[in-house]
């Protein structure tokens, strides 16, 4: 047996204690840093420390994860948090540093340097996930050194057997605003010209962890303006070809921020239109409300709310991916 498919056979045992029972990843996203740090600071307002990231985390792990087929943290704050997961939620551990070089064009990425896959197997994690800012039109040169980034973290990954998520974040150059009108319009050449790359088999990607290739706010009938840039129809035609240009690697969507109610419409609408995503892994849309009470009231009134209205949050979405995702090990198998 060849090393790849050696490593696939052995990944495969990782990827089953990420999944539901289904096969299909209903993951919690929180290895957020220096965001997440702002945040806290800004509802407590007075300036940020390295302890209520550290506290937020835990609180998370411990209330939602008993909910959640498995939990995203970095190394950096999250170890802790990791020590109270569910006992059947799986754990994914971020490689990347936060962020990305400003020093230069690009947005490069880089590692935690204390770091390697080896130690985050032995720190306990199920797979190794790396996020890369990504633009296909790029020059040539910027690109080739993401590619062979890329390349070194999937050999890496698989060299200690473990599965190797990548994290895919499209950007432009030339358009700051990627929550506007004008990135709605190149969005979905960004996100699935992206994904026919990095579906590739030499980068050794087990999971790609995608944006969804529309704005859904500019999309008829679904945003909260008149303003469009999709008819419901182009916009699932994006949906199609998405699927069709990952290769038959299993992909999962990413929330980016967005409401928990639009993500879940979100999903229903990609199901609708043939996508066969395998799941999630859910950030800001399932816990960023419990912010706000934990920063200025504390821990209690954070895990209230996590109990209360985070628990609704992934129940809810829980249900929704039991019509619309599909299982991972099919397209493994």
């Amino acid at each position: 047996m060849s090393f790849v498919a050696n490593a696939k056979e052995t990944k495969k045992k990782y990827l089953k204690q990420l999944a539901n029972q289904n096969g299909v990843i209903a993951a919690l996203a929180i290895d957020q840093r220096g965001s997440l740090k702002k945040m806290l600071a800004q509802a407590a307002g007075k300036p940020s420390n390295e302890t209520d990231i550290v506290e937020f985390k835990r609180a998370i792990s411990s209330e939602l994860t008993p909910y959640a087929s498995a939990i995203l943290l970095d190394p950096e704050y999250g170890l802790p948090a990791s020590k109270l997961r569910d006992k059947d939620a799986g754990l994914l551990l971020a490689y990347e540093k936060t962020g990305y070089d400003t020093t230069e064009p690009g947005r490069m990425p880089d590692l935690l340097a204390d770091w390697s896959a080896l130690r985050l197997k032995e720190a306990g994690a199920d797979a190794v996930k790396f996020m890369l800012y990504y633009d296909v039109d790029e020059p040539a040169t910027i690109n080739r050194r993401k590619q062979a980034f890329v390349e070194r973290v999937g050999a890496e990954s698989a060299a200690v057997g473990l599965p190797f998520f990548l994290e895919l974040m499209s950007y432009d150059s030339q358009i700051a605003d990627t929550k506007g009108k004008e990135y709605a319009k190149v969005k979905p050449h960004k996100v699935n010209e992206m994904i026919r790359e990095f579906a590739k088999e030499r980068y050794l990607v087990d999971v790609l962890k995608v944006e969804v290739p529309v704005n859904m706010a500019y999309v008829a009938g679904y945003g909260e303006t008149d303003e469009t840039v999709y008819s419901k129809a182009e916009a699932a035609g994006y949906f199609k070809e998405q699927t069709e240009l990952t290769n038959n690697v299993p992909f999962i969507f990413l929330s980016a921020g967005v409401s928990a109610e639009l993500f879940q419409r979100t999903l229903r609408f990609a199901a609708e239109a043939n996508s066969t995503f395998n799941g999630v892994l859910c950030g800001r849309a399932t816990w960023k409300g419990a912010i706000e009470p934990f920063a200025k009231e504390g821990e209690a009134a954070g895990k209230q709310w996590l109990d209360q209205e985070g628990r609704k949050n992934i129940e809810d979405l829980n249900a929704v991916l039991k019509t619309t995702a599909n299982s991972l090990f099919e397209k493994l198998d």
